[in-house]
């Protein structure tokens, strides 16, 4: 899982930060994909991501508020 952590960082950097500074005319802009891309991938991810983390937090909220109402219901019962 390391090794794909650093080959994805690797690629990236040299995708955002390298290739910008070469010639057009490079052979290395083929083996990439736009760079508009290096920006609206990462920017979707993280859409994706805090997405995910909020319902998941929404979720457990109402969950421990079920619990907290169900052992108050059966206090008063």
């Amino acid at each position: 899982m390391l090794l794909t952590a650093a080959v994805i960082f690797t690629y990236y950097t040299i995708w955002a930060l390298i290739l910008p500074l070469l010639p057009a005319d490079s052979t290395f802009h083929d083996r990439f994909p736009s760079r508009e891309w290096a920006v609206k991938l990462p920017a979707f991810i993280l859409l994706v991501g805090l997405t995910g983390i909020g319902g998941l937090l929404g979720m457990v909220m109402m969950k421990e508020a079920q619990k907290k109402r169900a052992k108050i219901g059966l206090k008063s019962a």
